[in-house]
């Protein structure tokens, strides 16, 4: 690999690891969502409270299956256009929830628009990436990229608290829509996928003729026609859904922890879901995608179990817990990526991860709501964890069973 191409190899990689780091304000809210219940506490407000994950629960559904055309968008148009229209569709999203109080704009701008711009700019980043470098390194610069998506609510939890306690939700809401826009759209211009003839180190032999294990690769009809797909979207069902049914909760139970600093243990979940990021991609590369998820879900059910026995005033107990199940959360936002590019190949890259992602979306809408559900029906969240963690105990079993495709 040239010194040039490497290098702009790694541009691409930290451009689209900024730009997660801009479009993770999805993870910042529990922090909205906390002030938000506080003015219908007070009346100024008139949500349901049943209602009150609604805006989230459809910025998660949205971004996944914007995921779908953004897939095709970036094999048309490439990522730095596909990208910036993102940036500018979640500027906008923020800007019309910084103008009511009321649940339906809550739900189209913070939902609809910035829920699909995050699905544009996220589903240019890591393909654009992956793209530089060869395939033993698949898992590392997956996971480089999409660190930055969890680590963003390390700055945007204590950022959002101290704007919305210093000049209320709707200004708040204004200035980050702008400040998102502008970095969003800045970064995209850095985005771009390698020449059409342009192979990574190790991808061909010295004479320029394939090496012995050659990915085959799948279009999305025959991806979708195979068991392993289904397979690995139920498993990214439970993965994803499990782990934001807690991330969704998380603020709650740092309250009652932490009162005023609860940014303090939500700012450790988003360094344990960023690290889980690139430490899973690293394990993966060394021993194997699916033995790595194994472990990763396995861990995650016993941290979750383990919450319906401790008290949420032990501060110390919430930060170590919350910090790994961020931890094991952000694992799936990288082994999924990259075992659908070792299953189905990089061609249609894009486009099959796309449809592989809706598993996050579908996921994060029904258990983040279902978790809403029943902490409004039962006054505790222990409902909720004890779901969360046997299906994750499922969602381990079925990986095991996973087989590589064949196409036939």
């Amino acid at each position: 690999m040239g010194a040039e191409m490497k290098n702009k190899g790694w541009t691409v990689t930290f451009s689209g690891m900024g730009i997660n780091l801009a479009l993770g304000v999805l993870y910042a809210w529990s922090v909205m969502k906390a002030a938000i219940e506080v003015q219908i506490d007070s009346g100024s407000w008139t949500w349901d409270k049943a209602s009150l994950n609604d805006p989230y629960a459809v910025a998660l559904l949205v971004f996944a299956f914007v995921m779908i055309p953004a897939g095709r968008m970036l094999d048309r148009f490439g990522p730095r256009l596909t990208a910036s229209l993102g940036g500018i569709l979640v500027g906008c999203g923020f800007l019309v929830v910084s103008t009511s109080n009321e649940l339906w704009a809550w739900i189209l701008g913070f939902g609809v628009l910035s829920g699909a711009g995050i699905g544009l700019a996220y589903a240019s980043a890591t393909p654009a990436a992956v793209k530089w470098f060869p395939a033993k390194r698949t898992g590392l610069i997956a996971g480089l990229v999409v660190s930055g998506f969890g680590l963003a609510s390390a700055y945007i939890a204590p950022l959002a608290t101290f704007m919305q306690n210093t000049m209320g939700i709707g200004p708040s809401m204004m200035w980050l829509g702008i400040a998102f826009l502008i970095a969003v759209v800045l970064l995209s211009q850095l985005l771009q996928n390698p020449p059409p003839d342009y192979n990574p180190e190790g991808t061909v032999t010295a004479d320029g003729s394939a090496p012995a294990a050659v990915v085959i690769n799948y279009s999305w009809k025959e991806m979708m026609s195979t068991s392993t797909f289904w397979m690995l979207w139920f498993v990214y069902f439970i993965g994803a859904g499990a782990g934001l049914m807690v991330i969704g909760a998380a603020n709650k139970m740092a309250k009652a922890a932490f009162s005023e600093t609860a940014w303090i243990a939500l700012t450790l979940l988003a360094i344990g879901n960023a690290a889980g990021r690139v430490v899973s991609g690293v394990m993966s590369d060394k021993i194997g995608r699916q033995t790595t998820l194994v472990i990763m879900l396995l861990f995650q059910a016993l941290l979750i179990g383990s919450m319906i026995f401790v008290p949420l005033d032990n501060a110390a107990i919430i930060l170590v817990i919350a910090t790994f199940i961020g931890f094991n959360y952000g694992s799936n936002l990288t082994l999924f990526p990259s075992t659908t590019k070792d299953f189905f190949g990089m061609k249609n890259f894009g486009l099959n991860y796309g449809i592989l992602f809706t598993a996050w979306g579908v996921g994060g809408f029904f258990l983040s709501r279902l978790s809403q559900m029943l902490a409004t029906s039962t006054g505790s969240l222990n409902t909720s964890f004890t779901v969360a963690a046997a299906l994750l105990v499922v969602g381990a079993v079925l990986t095991t069973l996973i087989k590589p495709p064949k196409k036939n």
